[in-house]
């Protein structure tokens, strides 16, 4: 084990226009449309209807509304995004279909530092109760940000380090209770000018749930069946389980403290954030008679330190800015009785320092450097990798140019990526080592069609350096229920993406529609060998050629005003389509899927009723059950009771009204654990 912390990286990161967003605005719940706001995506600032690609903004009272206790779940209306839904607490977005080293989940531009890209058991080590806001971007415009960024970014933004100074404070607090899990939740954060120009921040968060009660049967009707015909009553007894999902309950605490010095444009200051969580995994009934259950407790801890700089520079660039973090990550993964099974460790840093372009006759842009390193390695039963190294670094550029009606854009990004493992006599590996060069680019246009219309082309070639598990494993991983077994030969992964959308953001209707298309060469996938090993079926990675595409759409309208109520519709549709040759259906995909929304407003208060509609995926891979499709109705009410004071907000909201079952495909739990039944939420929030 490490004693320290063993790498900062550095970056430059790109020449994009030098415009400092101070604020994203606050999207309707469904509909994340940002009128005219800028976002920020790992130091690269742009209008959210510049950004070529799909992209979505969550910030505000539609943030506090969504927030659950794990960040997948938090996103899940936002078009194109579903979750790994592994249990109320681990639950990890999934993009378009692709998660896992995929989606590069980060903090205010830097990685989250913890193993949920490794399986989905693990939870992403990062409460939405912390979160300013969310950013997501999805397709090719991530390529900026790192080729496990091939298929988007998730990025969480905090006020842990303070960008500006408030007199003669900011605090911001929210409790919540949630019936479905006795979910209990509070936070509190407060940023105080003292000195000077010095900040000072401190926030604290809490939450605890009890098990999820569901919406009906825990299995599938397939389980079920395959239940009723077994000889032991006990596995027959499992096909009427309902309500409760055992071994589901968790909590999760964070504490932060951050210092800055703010002088104008100029700004810099660190945070230190310690997180911890305890949650289940909910369990994988076996119907073999005899066969053991698995019920592990995940007991997570990190230390992480962060710290920003932002300089403002005159002439041909109009700013500098730093931005690096660095983490101590460790889960032990608990017994029924206690005892440790198995423990995870990494240990990792990232920085990077971005040179922002002044902008010139419309020609702007941003260029950087990144780099990250991190060791993961484990102890215990379930050791299925050998202790391994990464380290990665990038240099890109990302230049636009504005001519009229018409915006071009074009970016490159090249990476060098070593991996490293140790050799392990206990899994029988040899010490292995692979380096790789990775060169991505992407061009694109919008064009302002007039009437508030914009319609846009991308185009990015985008290439991802395979990860230390696609590489080194060769053990049991009891997350997947497989005997996962690496390929130290893979070659890198590149994919051909095409995007075109339309938008429109002006007047009393504003949409989105993209439809996409990403042609893989050499995409990593896992397939069954047929083998067993440790009773568990072996599963080795592979590659082949793959193809990704389909629609995102997303709209809000105002109605105009009726018995003194202000009426609005949303929608939010999404699809995706994936197919491996030589293999079939990708795993894992969400099917087709539409939310409506009717939405009112009167004076303090504003309300909405919702019906989501998901259909059964029945495009399934190899080994992969069919998912009945489902039909949620919501229904949520906001009231500001104080004119005086705005920023008090009381929130009610009912969630799955009518208690029904409802499975998420890409969860490997899904014919063992549903979502959450009827579910009554109340939100308290105040901002001063």
């Amino acid at each position: 084990m490490t004693r320290s912390i063993p790498f900062v990286a550095i970056t430059l990161s790109s020449l994009a226009t030098p415009a400092v967003a101070q604020a994203v605005g606050e999207p309707a719940q469904v509909s994340a449309h940002t009128d005219n706001d800028d976002i920020i995506v790992t130091g690269v600032r742009r209008r959210a209807e510049d950004v070529l690609g799909g992209v979505s903004v969550l910030s505000g009272a539609d943030l506090t509304a969504a927030i659950r206790p794990s960040l997948g779940d938090t996103l899940t209306r936002l078009p194109g995004v579903s979750a790994s839904s592994f249990g109320p607490a681990a639950s990890r977005p999934i993009l378009r279909g692709l998660g896992g080293d995929r989606i590069r989940v980060l903090t205010d531009g830097i990685g989250s530092f913890d193993v949920s890209a490794s399986s989905a058991d693990h939870a992403v080590a990062i409460n939405p109760l912390t979160a300013d806001r969310i950013e997501v971007l999805r397709g090719p415009a991530a390529l900026p940000f790192g080729s496990s960024a091939i298929g988007g970014v998730v990025n969480v933004v905090d006020s842990r380090i303070p960008r500006r100074a408030e007199s003669p404070f900011h605090a911001n607090a929210t409790l919540g209770y949630a019936t479905a899990a006795d979910e209990r939740s509070a936070a509190l954060a407060l940023s105080v000018p003292v000195i000077g120009k010095i900040v000072l921040h401190g926030d604290a968060s809490w939450t605890k749930s009890d098990d999820l009660r569901t919406g009906g049967h825990l299995l599938s009707d397939a389980l079920r069946d395959e239940a009723r015909t077994s000889a032991d009553p006990d596995i027959r007894g499992l096909a009427e389980l309902k309500g409760r999902l055992p071994n589901s309950a968790a909590r999760a605490t964070d504490v932060a403290g951050g210092i800055a010095y703010i002088d104008g444009g100029f700004n810099a200051g660190v945070s230190v954030t310690r997180h911890t969580a305890l949650y289940g995994i909910p369990l994988r009934f076996s119907l073999d008679p005899g066969a053991e259950t698995e019920a592990p407790t995940l007991d997570v801890k990190q230390t992480r330190i962060d710290a920003r700089a932002e300089v403002p520079l005159s002439g041909a660039f109009s700013q500098l800015r730093f931005r690096a973090g660095g983490a101590r990550y460790h889960h032990d993964e608990l017994e029924p009785d206690g005892a440790i099974g198995s423990s995870f460790f990494t240990r990792g840093g990232e920085g990077r320092v971005d040179l922002v372009q002044a902008e010139r006759s419309g020609w702007g842009g941003t260029s950087g450097i990144q780099g990250l390193a991190r060791r993961v390695f484990i102890v215990g039963e379930e050791k299925f990798l050998p202790d391994s190294r990464q380290q990665q670094i990038g240099v890109f550029t990302l230049q636009s140019l504005v001519r009229g009606p018409l915006r071009l854009e074009a970016g490159v990004r090249f990476e060098r990526s070593k991996l490293r493992a140790r050799a392990d006599a206990d899994l029988g590996t040899p010490s292995l080592r692979r380096d790789f060069n990775a060169l991505s680019l992407s061009a694109g246009f919008t064009h302002d069609l007039g009437g508030g219309w914009k319609g846009g082309l991308n185009v990015a070639r985008s290439v991802r350096a395979p990860s230390i598990e696609e590489l080194f494993a060769n053990g049991p991983h009891a997350g997947t229920q497989a005997f996962e077994v690496g390929d130290p030969d893979l070659g890198n992964e590149r994919s051909l993406g095409v995007e075109a959308s339309i938008k429109r953001s002006a007047g009393p209707i504003n949409l989105t529609a993209t439809a996409y298309l990403s042609s893989f060469s050499n995409f990593i996938y896992q397939a069954a060998t047929g083998e067993i090993e440790d009773d568990l079926p072996v599963f080795s990675y592979r590659q082949g050629k793959a193809r990704y595409y389909g629609v995102e759409f997303e709209a809000d309208a105002k109605l105009g005003t009726a018995m003194g109520i202000g009426w609005g519709v949303e929608a939010v549709a999404d699809a995706t389509r994936a197919r491996i040759r030589r293999f079939g259906p990708a795993p894992q995909i969400p099917p087709f899927r539409v939310l409506a929304a009717l939405t009112g407003e009167r004076g303090p208060v504003d309300g909405r009723i919702e019906i989501e509609r998901v259909a059964a995926q029945n495009r399934n891979a190899p080994l992969e059950t069919r998912t009945a499709g489902y039909s949620v109705v919501n229904a949520a009410l906001n009231w500001k009771p104080l004119t005086n004071r705005p920023e008090l907000t009381l929130g009610l909201a009912a969630n799955n009204i009518f208690d029904v079952v409802a499975r998420r495909h890409a969860s490997l739990l899904k014919d063992y654990a549903p979502l959450a039944g009827r579910d009554l939420r109340a939100t308290l929030s105040f901002e001063y």
